[in-house]
């Protein structure tokens, strides 16, 4: 029997949740987390680790920033890793770069864990060199995203590309008043 391979997922939280809420879902980490790191499939997950970028603590942010605090708490206690940057105020809007940190943290995680494969669950074409570095280490990179929102570079990186579309359909609905808009095939939500 083959050793299962060892793997380390790093999510993008903001890219992941907003790849969701086009389907009109609510992530399901569990089963995002079962679906890329399946051990039917041969597969032990190590870790997976989710960086948010946090809204500044001002006033008008605050109701943002304290459903991402509820959203770390439920993580954390759910044995999820979850590593949060301060984001800094933009005009009416707030930016925070969580890219950096999580592609420092993914060199880092590699060279000290030695996964055997490494999913990132993005579609951000600013990871497509932290994708072939770590390929150029001799570990396998998947990106998990959807097709809508996965950058070209990023998918050109990558030894594979994991679709969501198929996983996206399992979560509950975001708003069951609000229609979802139709990415990918037409007739995945009927």
């Amino acid at each position: 029997m083959m050793n299962p391979r060892r793997v380390m997922i790093l999510a993008d939280g903001d890219n992941a949740f907003m790849a969701a809420q086009n389907f009109n879902r609510k992530i399901n980490w569990h089963k995002l987390r079962d679906y890329l790191a399946d051990p039917k499939e041969g597969r032990e997950l190590i870790e997976i680790v989710i960086y948010l970028g946090l809204p500044p603590a001002k006033d008008r942010f605050e109701e943002q920033r304290k459903a991402k605090e509820r959203f770390i708490y439920w993580a954390k206690s759910n044995g999820f890793l979850v590593v949060a940057k301060e984001g800094k105020a933009k005009g009416d809007d707030y930016e925070n770069n969580v890219d950096v940190v999580m592609a420092m943290d993914a060199i880092e995680l590699a060279l000290e864990v030695k996964p055997d494969i490494v999913v990132l669950v993005t579609g951000d074409s600013d990871f497509a060199y932290l994708a072939e570095k770590l390929r150029r280490r001799g570990i396998r990179v998947e990106v998990a995203s959807v097709e809508q929102s996965l950058g070209s570079e990023l998918k050109n990186a990558a030894n594979s590309i994991v679709d969501l579309t198929e996983v996206f359909d399992q979560f509950d609905q975001h708003d069951v008043n609000q229609n979802y808009h139709r990415i990918g095939h037409n007739n995945i939500f009927d």
